[in-house]
């Protein structure tokens, strides 16, 4: 799956939550949510690390990591980022070899 195709099924993904909850989400919006997620995100890897109280649980950190990338590329298609040109051009490029 390349990361258009993964975008565009996320996408698909919260248009059907959008709908079912009666979100309107902008562009603020995902930006807003993405932090939320970074947040639990946060949350779990404390846990992970006997950092804060809970029990920790493997799969959640996995998840949260997912929420995180999901909202990255609602955000990013919102924004008209397109992440695969961004990655190139400000970290893969250092993949390349150097030009003489």
């Amino acid at each position: 799956m390349t990361i258009d195709d993964l975008t565009a099924a996320v996408l698909r993904i919260s248009d059907l939550y959008a709908a079912e909850h009666d979100i309107d989400r902008d562009r603020d919006w995902a930006l807003l949510k993405l932090q939320e997620e970074l947040g639990e995100l946060t949350a779990e890897h404390l846990r992970l690390t006997r950092r804060a109280r809970g029990t920790p649980d493997e799969t959640a950190l996995g998840d949260e990591a997912a929420d995180v990338l999901g909202m990255l590329l609602i955000y990013c298609a919102r924004s008209g980022v397109d992440v695969e040109k961004a990655m190139q051009r400000k970290w893969l490029k250092w993949l390349e070899p150097a030009e003489t």
